[in-house]
């Protein structure tokens, strides 16, 4: 995997690599507005994820996900972690937050 400096460096760089729908947290799914699409966890993969922690301030960290559909939507999952974090479906969490193989 790549290492990025910036949060905006990597997603212009994965949506130059074909990454280029935006993917939103919901209860049980992922879903893509500009498609009106859900991805429940069967219906997706975590193809890279990437760590970014704020330089002054702990509470500016973010974690951005490359995400890829079973029909081959690709997309991007930024989302935050630590005290600023949402809360999701536990599942949806684990799925992804397993080690990518």
């Amino acid at each position: 995997m790549k290492t990025y400096d910036t949060l905006s460096g990597a997603i212009r760089d994965l949506q130059l690599h074909g990454y280029d729908q935006d993917f939103n947290l919901a209860d049980d799914h992922l879903h893509c507005s500009g498609l009106d699409l859900k991805l429940h966890l069967a219906n997706f993969q975590v193809r890279e994820f990437y760590r970014f922690e704020g330089d002054t301030d702990p509470g500016d960290e973010t974690i951005l996900y490359a995400i890829e559909s079973d029909e081959g939507v690709r997309g991007l999952l930024v989302s935050a972690y630590g005290a600023y974090s949402t809360p999701a479906n536990d599942a949806l969490m684990q799925k992804l937050n397993m080690p990518i193989a």
